[in-house]
């Protein structure tokens, strides 16, 4: 079994922060850092043992933060921080640093290489949206991807995890970065430019389009892979003119069989194949959803490229029914829909058992 993510937060990763901070000042208690750090540790969830690393970081330095901050960015020039490591010092930047914009902003840059700091920018944009954003847009042109990347995620308008921004929910703000950043040579940060943009899209999706629309219009060495990638709820809702973007037309396509297990038990896979036919050449976008009162959640099935009419193709696949901490499923019916270019083609029924 994977460790839990909040184990991460520990005694190795507290040790290699006090390291950096100590080396850094002289005059740092490391070891009544570490000892404040990891009392209590274990009793709480991840982002709780951030905040209890960051507050022990803040009682240990005990100076203003305009002091605190060039400590900081020292550190990472004297010990490898990471993730794991490097979350309590971003953390701690975003509660001390409130009322020193430009300090926090650069000491977040110096770390994110390290640690990124999509969170901790959060509150500098909640609290001066505009004075943020000029230093971001100034990060979009950065020659390191990690601070390219920062510019697009830590604007997000729905960051996982992340602390929701009023001032980041209209989209034209981030626009600017997003336009610097769509054909980046980075991976990375042309992924965060795709999800930045799906965000937009579950609230103004006519102006996640039109962006899409233009972007796919004028081009570029990646753009099609972002566009496909930004569009993807999109595409899952069945949305026609997203569908278009990635060249398929909408509603083609059919079922010809469709055969599902009766039943299921919880915990278990239930397995499922289905055979599609092409009404004509073109893309197949092929999704299944499992349906029951009250819920309706779509998967990703199968893409398919027809050469022509009457094409078929043949998938056997299975949808677990893993119990997961997130999300209840409760015992009872359930159907299976099979959607083509955004269109239910087909439904069988099943029963998920105790």
């Amino acid at each position: 079994m994977a460790q839990p993510l909040k184990d991460m937060i520990n005694a190795t990763s507290v040790a290699t922060l006090a390291d950096g901070v100590a080396a850094a000042h002289g005059a740092f208690p490391r070891d009544r850092f570490v000892a404040g750090a990891l009392a209590g540790l274990d009793g709480r969830e991840l982002k709780a043992r951030v905040g209890h690393v960051a507050q022990s970081l803040h009682a240990a330095l005990d100076l203003p933060f305009p002091q605190a901050a060039p400590i900081l960015r020292a550190a990472t020039t004297h010990t490898r921080l990471d993730m794991w490591s490097g979350w309590p010092a971003t953390d701690y930047v975003a509660v001390q640093g409130v009322d020193h914009l430009d300090e926090a902003m650069s000491t977040l840059a110096v770390i994110t290489p390290f640690a990124t700091a999509e969170f901790a920018v959060r509150p500098y944009l909640d609290r001066d949206r505009d004075a943020a954003l000029v230093i971001i847009r100034g990060w979009a042109d950065s020659d390191d991807e990690h601070l390219r990347r920062l510019a697009s995620e830590g604007t997000r308008p729905r960051l996982p995890w992340g602390a929701r921004v009023r001032g980041l929910m209209s989209p034209g703000p981030t626009l600017p970065i997003l336009e610097r950043l769509r054909d980046d040579p980075s991976e990375y940060v042309r992924r965060s430019v795709a999800n930045h943009v799906n965000d937009i899209a579950k609230d103004h999706p006519e102006t996640a389009l039109a962006l899409l629309r233009r972007w796919h219009t004028e081009g570029g060495t990646y753009t099609d892979r972002v566009v496909r990638h930004a569009a993807r709820g999109l595409l899952r809702a069945g949305h026609p003119e997203a569908l278009g973007l990635v060249g398929a037309a909408h509603g083609s396509g059919t079922v010809e069989s469709l055969t599902v297990a009766e039943t299921v038990a919880t915990g278990d896979r239930i397995p499922f194949t289905v055979t599609v036919r092409a009404e004509g050449p073109g893309p197949l976008l092929l999704k299944y959803a499992v349906r029951r009162d009250g819920s309706r959640r779509v998967f990703h099935l199968a893409e398919r490229v027809a050469q022509a009419a009457d094409d078929t193709f043949t998938l056997a696949r299975s949808h677990s029914f893993r119990p997961v901490t997130t999300r209840a499923e409760p015992p009872g019916p359930r159907d299976l829909d099979i959607i083509v270019n955004g269109e239910v083609r087909a439904t069988a029924p099943f029963t998920l058992l105790p």
